[in-house]
């Protein structure tokens, strides 16, 4: 357990506050976007804390009965698995990406790629068949056979590993209209050492792991709300056509809107945590009781029994729904005031929505009923073919992604000590990560590549603000 909640805990729980869950949804107006003109990024939820912690405190409105489960959730979201047979944690494997959720979410934030003389830790590798030409048929991607659909660079003693990655990158320059060169990087991906060979035709798409706080309230977020900001046939013009995607629910046995991973891909916290520990970490639940292995050599065995049980899951979904957001910082500054309003003025905003209401999450009542402001629309876009994986995911085109939340951008570099952005990773600052924008975003890109060096300091100051 993090040394941290020793200090914070007798605080959170001497001053607990319960939140009353209303039954209404919502009413969904679509209007001009609302900018936040509090400090308040997650309504109750939110921390003033802008330290190296700031990622894993838990929510100041849980009660006691609720911070002690979700602190349950921090030990077992931080527990290492190791081979059966064992005493603590058996399970891993016998192929696997990692061996816990902390390594991946280090201090519950974001991944990168590796350096040049690192493993991979915390950046995987999506695997798929192409469907029939131009076929966005709404299903799961296709395994590959002897793979499924993810690789798995690591594995148990006495069994090969799926395959390893090399990752060299390909320079371009930018230059904006005032003559400021930047320079911009597109990674190239080479598969060694694989146990078989990989189809030639294999799509890949190269995943970085996101920040995990603040999910709760994602989820808590009605789904007629995130609908209202839908236009896939761009009706009113503006070049924008979020459009949702629905994916398969495993507990519910039907399709319904997908919120989480990056492309929407995931219904519900509880069905991403449960993949995540099936795929990344090759450890069965009730959810995924086939070993990730299925199929292939490596599957020596089967457990009679899901290696992580309900509760576990149980707990470990609660962490991650009761995860509190860091607090806006400096929203008085003028260069972040200016910020602010060229984000405006970019059309940034229709994409990342800068103000939502949660409804009710049933048995987490500190995300429910709170006014938020995550800079998402939890929609599918299209990025243009810079950013293209070309790998479908349910309704989730090869160029399509879903917006990332922005809160807490300015903190990363502070918790994970880096400051790599976008899907894979590539972008090595905001900057950066703005002029890979296309696609949907294209006319955004284009109005910051005309805007003076000034303009586009007071655009980054504004989102190292949240």
């Amino acid at each position: 357990m993090k040394h941290f909640y020793s200090l914070f805990c007798p605080v959170l729980l001497a001053s607990v506050l319960l939140v009353a869950c209303g039954s209404e949804s919502p009413v969904v107006v679509k209007s001009a976007p609302v900018f936040s003109t509090s400090e308040l990024a997650g309504g109750e939820t939110t921390v003033f804390d802008a330290s190296s912690h700031a990622f894993s405190i838990p929510a100041p409105n849980l009660s006691a009965s609720a911070l002690e489960k979700h602190l349950e959730g921090d030990v077992e979201f931080e527990a290492v698995f190791v081979t059966a047979p064992a005493v603590v944690n058996p399970g891993l494997g016998p192929i696997y990406n990692n061996v816990s959720c902390i390594n991946c979410h280090s201090r519950d934030g974001r991944g990168r790629p590796p350096d040049a003389d690192e493993g991979l830790v915390s950046l995987l590798f999506r695997l798929s068949l192409p469907k029939a030409e131009d076929s966005i048929d709404g299903k799961p991607p296709i395994p590959v056979p002897g793979f499924g659909t993810q690789l798995n660079n690591r594995a148990v003693v006495g069994t090969d590993p799926e395959g390893k990655v090399k990752i060299d990158y390909t320079e371009q320059t930018l230059t904006t209209e005032d003559g400021t060169r930047v320079h911009l990087r597109y990674p190239n991906y080479t598969f060694t050492e694989t146990y078989q060979p990989l189809p030639s035709e294999v799509e890949v798409s190269p995943r970085v792991a996101p920040v995990v706080f603040g999910l709760g309230l994602l989820e808590a977020i009605p789904e007629n709300v995130i609908l209202a900001y839908a236009d896939e046939a761009d009706a009113n013009g503006d070049g924008i056509s979020g459009k949702p995607n629905y994916v398969w629910d495993v507990v519910e046995q039907r399709y319904n809107l997908g919120r989480f991973g990056w492309k929407a891909n995931q219904p519900t916290l509880l069905q991403q945590v449960a993949a995540a520990y099936h795929d990344d970490m090759g450890i069965t639940t009730s959810l995924f009781q086939t070993e990730n292995s299925a199929g292939q050599p490596q599957l020596t065995h089967h457990s009679p029994k899901p290696e992580v049980s309900d509760e576990i899951l149980d707990v470990v979904t609660f962490y991650v729904q009761t995860l509190a957001v860091p607090a806006r910082r400096n929203l008085d500054d003028p260069q972040v005031k200016h910020g602010e309003q060229l984000f405006a003025e970019a059309q940034c905003a229709s994409c990342h929505v800068p103000t939502l209401r949660t409804g009710v999450l049933t048995g987490v009542p500190s995300v429910s009923n709170q006014t938020i402001h995550p800079y998402t629309d939890l929609l599918l876009h299209d990025m243009g073919p810079g950013l293209a994986d070309n790998r479908p995911d349910f309704h989730a085109n090869g160029s399509e992604w879903r917006t990332p939340p922005l809160w807490g951008i300015g903190l990363v570099k502070r918790v994970n000590g880096h400051t790599n952005f976008l899907h894979d990773g590539r972008a090595r600052d905001l900057m950066e990560a703005i002029l890979w924008h296309g696609g949907e975003a294209e006319r955004s890109r284009q109005i910051v590549e005309q805007m003076s060096k000034a303009e586009r300091n007071a655009l980054i100051a504004f989102l190292e603000s949240l």
